[in-house]
């Protein structure tokens, strides 16, 4: 080997031992030894190998808690949330330090308090390192590499990727204020998974039959309560589950009460919410604390109000304007659509009895403050003995809440009386006649011009072909003339369904008008819109307005953009949108209405005329019903087409359409029953569902759509047992024979396997 030779080789052995000591000090470098330590003042962090993540102080305000923060160069330094603290909710001075002593034991130490404010308790485990791993989870090694102790065990407010929370665990949310948060989620002993206030009052729970051990953040964005063989008795997916492209997830139990699952999303550089276990704010316990009641503003966000709170009163909270003292008695104020329900103490007495009895015990009571009347099937009176109350108000509540007030007279000082003045005796008469008539001239020329401008001002008025009259009533839905319907529909020119037109309001919102085309009795039909445009759902289409003039009955309803569900499958590019986990959304979103109108509203109402055509889909592809009450208004049902039961089957079929993606109902009813005795549910699926089919959900899919699909109307299930096997919390048995009870098969020369030869 010649000179040349030998110090290339020199080179390449330099250069392999260098790499070797960076690969080693990396390693290395991701192990903090005993006697480490972290200061406020340094504002120096220990980091994950990847720098996805980093330990350290945190800043809140100028005070400081220690804890993982993410830290990945792409995520901006006021998007890095906090994932993990030491002691959940310990807030030091700018003069603390943490430090990993060499007994192994983890102190926070604050000098301006003197004291150690947390410590791990690790100090006899035979630590000889700590490591923050590259999922976020900081852990204490001993020399065997083992796991001592470990952040994931002992959550705080979030949970990231990966990361499970046991039987037994919770996670807290943080504080709003200087109290300490009342709100937690909990996995109790019996597997369920649960959002509670304080310990006693549970206002979200989920659990399957069988008994979960664990809830895990998958890292693809599904949370699931799992079993002892880690089998999936519950799931719930985010908006982006299966998104490759979303590296970073994690759910937190908000300071509002609520659970969500956040998603990093790089082109927005801030974090998005893709699921939350309450839609509806308001049905969190104590949203607005003693601020007020809870109600939904036009754009889905709540507010607090206090009802009741005397206009002079400068005090902040929302109090139940009663005291026991009182002299004069008391009286019950009414309030509709509101419930309410004790804060401190957070438990009410439940009598059951009716609403005027309801009211009379409250006002015989000294002690009780309010009551709240509700009637979901059984009339029930919730008294409060205590003025610091929360609540919500809806429109869609059937609820009436009567508060009790003090009947005492308010004590008013009299006026001070003024002094009489003197008068001069002295009158000039003709001066008071000169004004008295100019006065008079003045008032006769006001009132001619004042005329003149009113009637050109009619005039223009009525020639104008402007809507001017488009003004809610007391429901909330716009009253129109025959005219204005002609004007915003131009004359009927755009049909988009059977005697459905498009329309546009002056305020540029798209309407859907329906005529209902039949002679209707008129008190009849404006009690019916009175009662369908108090109904609020989000998975309802609302009813914005209705005409009711010269034998005209149409009805104004919000515009769903892309249409019926009926008119999505035949057409090819809607139909691939409708995948598997699509078709799902929409059978549980229509489910969730025809509950909300069986058990939600304060009278029953049944659809009756459920189907495909009727479930239409908004930019987002929600699902939302429509055309229910009509058979009110029509006064078509009969003693069993305005029934729960028919509405469930007619539910089965909706589901069995979106499953085959057949639209002929009743025979893709009797066809995919035969795929399914025959262990062939596969077949029976809509072929252009390319992928994300489950088995197990296809099969319970299946399954209830045949029990609510049975002849006999005893053997339906409610629209409440529905929703828990669709949403997975409910198991279903194998139905009998859907048909057996009628025995309505297909003619024998056409056999429903035939029928779908094209499928």
């Amino acid at each position: 080997m010649d000179r040349g030779d030998r110090i290339i080789a020199c080179y390449s052995n330099l250069l392999l031992s260098v790499s070797i000591g960076f690969l080693l000090f990396s390693v290395v470098s991701s192990q903090i030894p005993l006697g480490s330590k972290l200061t406020v003042e340094e504002n120096n962090y220990w980091f994950s190998s990847n720098k996805d993540y980093a330990i350290g102080f945190l800043n809140f305000s100028d005070q400081y808690s220690f804890g993982v923060r993410f830290s990945a160069i792409y995520i901006p330094s006021s998007e890095q949330a906090a994932i993990w603290t030491a002691g959940w909710n310990v807030k030091v001075s700018s003069k603390a330090y943490f430090e990993l002593s060499l007994t192994g034991e983890m102190i926070l130490f604050d000098p301006a308090k003197g004291k150690i404010v947390w410590q791990s308790k690790t100090g006899n485990t035979s630590v000889e390192s700590a490591v923050l791993l590259d999922d976020g989870n900081f852990v204490l090694l001993n020399r065997n590499k083992s796991a001592v102790w470990q952040s994931f065990e002992s959550p705080c407010d979030t949970m990231l990727s990966g990361q499970s929370l046991s039987v037994g665990q919770s996670l807290r949310a943080s504080s709003r204020g200087s109290l300490t948060s009342y709100y937690s989620l909990h996995m109790n002993v019996s597997g369920e998974m649960q959002l509670r206030w304080e310990t006693s009052i549970i206002y979200w729970t989920v659990g399957g039959p069988k008994s979960a051990v664990r809830a895990i953040l998958g890292s693809d964005g599904i949370l699931q309560l799992l079993d002892q063989q880690s089998q999936a008795v519950w799931s719930v997916y985010g908006e982006d589950h299966n998104d490759s492209d979303v590296k970073f997830r994690f759910l937190r139990l908000d300071s509002d009460g609520n659970l969500r699952i956040y998603s990093w999303e790089n082109n927005a550089m801030s974090w998005r919410t893709v699921w939350q276990a309450i839609i509806n704010q308001c049905d969190v316990f104590a949203t607005c604390a003693t601020n007020g009641i809870c109600t939904l503003n036009a754009s889905d966000s709540f507010v607090c109000w206090c009802p009741f709170r005397s206009t002079r009163d400068s005090n902040s909270e929302c109090l139940i304007p009663y005291k026991p003292s009182c002299e004069s008695g008391s009286s019950m104020i009414l309030h509709e659509h509101m419930y309410l329900y004790g804060i401190y103490p957070p438990n009410n007495t439940v009598v059951q009895t009716n609403l005027q009895q309801c009211r009379s015990l409250c006002q015989k009571d000294p002690s009780c403050h309010a009551a709240s009347f509700i009637n979901n099937g059984t009339p029930q009176c919730h008294m409060m003995n205590s003025r610091y109350v929360g609540g919500q108000s809806d429109p869609s509540l059937g609820s009436i809440t009567f508060v009790k007030t003090c009947s005492d007279p308010i004590a008013v000082l009299p006026p001070p009386v003024p002094a009489p003045r003197k008068v001069s005796q002295k009158i000039c008469v003709a001066c008071l006649l000169e004004v008295a008539a100019a006065s008079i001239v003045v008032f006769v020329m006001l009132q001619f011009i004042i005329g003149v401008y009113l009637f050109r001002r009619r005039k223009h008025m009525m020639q104008k072909s402007a809507l001017p009259h488009i003004v809610p009533n007391a429901t909330g839905c716009i009253v129109f003339s025959y005219s204005e319907i002609k004007d915003l529909t131009d004359n009927f020119k755009q049909q988009i369904g059977q005697n459905v037109f498009k329309g546009l309001l002056p305020d540029n919102r798209l309407v859907a008008v329906k005529d209902l085309n039949a002679s209707i009795d008129e008190r009849r039909f404006r009690a019916a819109v009175l009662k369908i445009g108090s109904i609020y759902h989000k998975n309802l289409l609302r009813l914005d307005g209705y005409c009711c003039e010269s034998g005209r009955r149409l009805l104004v309803y919000e515009l769903a953009k892309y249409g019926s569900v009926d008119k999505c499958l035949e057409e090819p590019r809607m139909c691939k949108r409708l995948t598997w986990r699509k078709r799902m959304d929409i059978c549980l979103s229509v489910a969730r209405a025809i509950s909300y109108l069986h058990t939600g509203c304060r009278e029953f109402i049944s659809h009756g005329n459920l189907k495909c055509e009727n479930v239409v889909l908004d930019d987002e592809l929600e699902a939302k019903v429509s055309e229910f009450g009509l058979r009110t208004i029509q006064a078509e049902a009969s003693s069993s087409g305005g029934l729960a039961e028919t509405d469930v089957r007619d539910f089965g079929k909706v589901m069995v359409v979106l499953i085959t993606g057949c639209q002929n109902a009743d025979e893709a009813c009797y066809w995919s029953y035969e795929k399914w005795v025959k262990a062939e549910k596969e077949m029976a699926m809509d072929q252009r569902i390319v992928v994300g089919t489950d088995s197990e959900e296809l099969e319970r899919a299946l399954r209830i759509a045949f029990w609510c699909l049975q002849g006999d109307e005893r053997m339906r299930p409610s629209m409440g047992e529905v929703i828990k096997v669709l949403e997975g919390t409910l198991t279903v048995d194998p139905p009998p024979p859907p048909f057996a009870h009628n025995q309505q098969w297909p003619p024998d020369d056409e056999s429903p396997s035939e029928s779908y030869s094209a499928l």
